[in-house]
């Protein structure tokens, strides 16, 4: 079927689009007297008249590609056969997974001849929507491109076109990803006053104990929950910290080593192999913690009579901190190196030694950018989920005991979010209103970096 490859023919329709624009634009340059009478150069004509066809027919089949599934279960919903027609959404929401997973042959359903006829009837009703929105998108664009073609004369303004559309396309790109940003701060927000409104902010922020396991009957032990959120903050604080001791000390003093001690076919090779940690990923750190640091810290806990917990917050944040050295060390090798030679010079010139140099003149330079990063780094400790699951375990001890098992806010959002969740629950709820007390540090963090490079930054001629 033409519609399972309507975008690469859109891509291709395109091309000889641009292809076609051109040629003419160089047939009516030739003849007006040259190219150089044109308004705009013949690959500018090719964009307009690619861009005026493709566009348009990228917008319906977008739109199409978003809502189809609304609009193909509120028309088979309205199609049923009789043995399956019902008037409670639960109901109905059962039939028309019964029916897609029919379709899809992808899960196993108990055989039913109206499941059977429904499903046929839903390919049947999708391929005719198909077969029109891939006639309305081809014919759209044919239309569209020919318009531009012919349209193409010496005075039309082809490079003003092409420029204002790129530039609306940009602006709309920067409003969805506002909208979407905004989208996910409301959702997020509007969840926690749900919950706010069964536990109290107080209750929530202050309190010292954490079991949002909410009880099946009335009468069990625990069934009001407990949600207070001291204990999740505490583990949350002390990983992140454990983390940034590591971080920052190593990754400050790689990055003014690589900036002013090593040479540069050293840095060309030290630079990227460091970076490699950066790249990968979060679950390998979270097994290494497991496997080897945490055993590591057990067992040298052992040997010196010490009560070590096979998760602990240290085993964590060891691991996060080797994580998080590559973001240290290369935001603030950046902001070392980009300090002008002519400050390094001058002081030398004074007779400071090297250290000197280093200490009071090329590191106050460049402390608001390493503050800054310091700062996003700090974040993204704080956001780390997977090394903390599988290396401090999940339960929210209230400690200052590194060698404690304890638990952090992503962790607790993502227990309280596995497998099917009713969110009229403030077992669930609670989950978001650990997300909006996330949202909102992480947002002073990034807050506070701007602001101090924007307070103390320096420009250099």
């Amino acid at each position: 079927m033409i519609y399972n490859y309507l975008f690469p023919l859109l891509v291709l329709l395109g091309i000889i689009s641009f292809l076609l624009g051109r040629s003419r634009a160089v047939n009516v340059a030739g003849n007006a007297g040259g190219i150089k009478n044109l308004h705009s150069l013949p690959n500018h004509y090719g964009m307009l008249t690619a861009i005026s066809g493709i566009l348009p027919a990228l917008l319906i089949y977008g739109v199409w590609l978003s809502v189809e599934t609304s609009v193909l279960d509120l028309r088979i919903s309205q199609d049923l056969p009789p043995a399956l027609m019902t008037d409670k959404a639960n109901e109905l929401s059962l039939i028309l997974n019964d029916i897609k997973n029919t379709i899809a042959k992808t899960v196993t359903v108990v055989q039913n001849e109206a499941v059977t006829e429904a499903a046929s009837r839903y390919v049947a009703i999708q391929e005719n929507y198909r077969g029109i929105i891939t006639a309305a998108t081809i014919l759209v664009f044919g239309l569209l491109s020919t318009l531009a073609y012919g349209a193409i004369r010496p005075t039309l303004r082809a490079r003003n076109h092409v420029e204002g559309i790129i530039r609306l396309v940009l602006m709309l790109c920067s409003g969805v990803a506002i909208l979407t940003t905004l989208g996910i701060v409301l959702s997020v927000l509007f969840e926690a006053i749900r919950f706010f409104q069964v536990i109290p902010l107080s209750d929530f922020l202050f309190g010292l104990s954490w079991s949002p396991q909410m009880a099946i009957r009335a009468d069990q032990a625990g069934s009001s929950g407990a949600f207070g959120a001291i204990p999740v903050f505490a583990g949350t604080f002390m990983i992140a910290s454990i983390a940034m001791m590591v971080a920052i000390p190593t990754g400050l003093l790689s990055a003014i080593y690589l900036s002013e001690f090593a040479n540069n076919s050293f840095r060309t090779f030290a630079k990227p192999l460091l970076e490699i940690l950066a790249g990968v990923p979060t679950v390998v750190y979270g097994f290494f913690a497991a496997l080897t640091v945490a055993p590591l810290i057990r067992d040298t806990g052992t040997f010196f009579h010490l009560s070590v917990a096979s998760e602990s917050a240290l085993a964590a944040g060891l691991v996060m901190g080797i994580m998080i050295i590559p973001f240290v060390s290369s935001l603030s090798d950046d902001v070392i190196h980009a300090v002008p030679h002519a400050l390094r010079d001058g002081s030398y010139a004074l007779g400071a030694t090297k250290f000197e140099t280093i200490r009071y003149v090329i590191f106050p330079a460049a402390l608001p950018g390493i503050v800054g990063g310091i700062l996003l780094a700090v974040s993204r400790a704080v956001g780390e989920t997977m090394i903390v699951v599988m290396a401090a375990g999940l339960a929210a001890n209230l400690t200052a005991n590194p060698f404690q098992a304890v638990t952090t806010v992503t962790v607790q959002i993502v227990t309280l979010l596995v497998g099917d969740q009713e969110f009229d629950s403030p077992k669930t709820l609670a989950a978001f209103a650990l997300g909006l007390v996330l949202f909102v540090f992480t947002l002073a963090l990034n807050v506070i970096a701007l602001g101090v490079v924007r307070k103390y930054r320096e420009r250099y001629e």
